[in-house]
């Protein structure tokens, strides 16, 4: 099973973890969530906003579903034990209401991951500095009809390219947005569904959108970042990556497919 979660997520650019955490964890959560939005669970005449965002969240239920034994064991697979840094938090929320309003939120990007000194957008580069995986948290089940994220499957292999000419450097996600949304047309799409508890543990170049949510229930879910211990490493004189550097070495046609 090791074997064959990482090879889907070289291949695909994730994988989903079912029931990473369990379904009371993820109930306490979203209570918490609810509380902070201000709105009524009970009433979605007080649900004014198509999203409302969240920023960190520390309490005790949140700690627990970043921490549970699954996704330490799927972080040492994809990152390298001892290579990554463990979260007692999670955020951004970004929680979606059905609303005929159209969120400002939906083109296709990658995340940027860390703030250059004086920089007012976040970039990421070719090492992905200070985003070893982008996390999907679900807190709320998650249908198609219930705004799903989006994600092009495979397309975390098409944005080493657009990332090699900037350097060391990097890019603005808002820069490369259209760069890596052209590099990746092609790939078919999937959807962040699921129940709550499960993670989808994303390669940090993966591109994904969000979308209107025209359904009926809210979408609860948290997309923080899992940090680095130590900055990813392109070229290791013992050949010792990590899946998530393998990926980009292969979307860079380092590697063989």
């Amino acid at each position: 099973m090791d074997d064959e979660l990482v090879e889907r997520f070289l291949e695909d650019g994730f994988v989903r973890i079912e029931g990473a955490f369990p379904p009371r964890v993820a109930e306490d959560c979203a209570r918490l969530l609810w509380r902070e939005t201000g709105y009524d669970p009970e009433d979605p005449g007080t649900w004014t906003e198509p999203v409302v965002r969240v920023g960190g969240m520390a309490q005790g239920p949140f700690a627990a579903a970043a921490n549970s034994p699954v996704l330490h064991e799927a972080f040492d697979l994809l990152v390298g034990a001892g290579r990554w840094e463990p979260r007692y938090s999670l955020g951004t929320f970004p929680l979606r209401f059905p609303h005929e309003t159209e969120p400002d939120d939906t083109g296709w990007h990658i995340e940027g991951s860390y703030l250059p000194e004086g920089g007012a957008h976040y970039f990421t580069n070719l090492r992905s500095k200070d985003r070893a995986l982008l996390m999907l948290f679900l807190f709320s089940e998650v249908t198609e009809a219930d705004a799903p994220t989006r994600v092009r499957v495979g397309s975390h292999l098409d944005v080493p390219p657009v990332l090699a000419p900037y350097g060391e450097e990097g890019a603005s996600f808002l820069e490369l947005g259209p760069l890596v949304d052209a590099a990746s047309a092609a790939r078919p799409v999937a959807y962040v569904t699921g129940r709550p508890g499960d993670v989808y543990l994303c390669h940090p170049f993966l591109v994904h959108a969000a979308q209107p949510h025209r359904g009926s229930r809210p979408r609860f879910m948290a997309q923080p970042p899992l940090c680095p211990a130590a900055p990813y490493v392109l070229e290791r004189p013992d050949g010792d990556y990590s899946a998530v550097e393998f990926a980009i070495r292969r979307g860079l046609a380092r590697e063989s497919v």
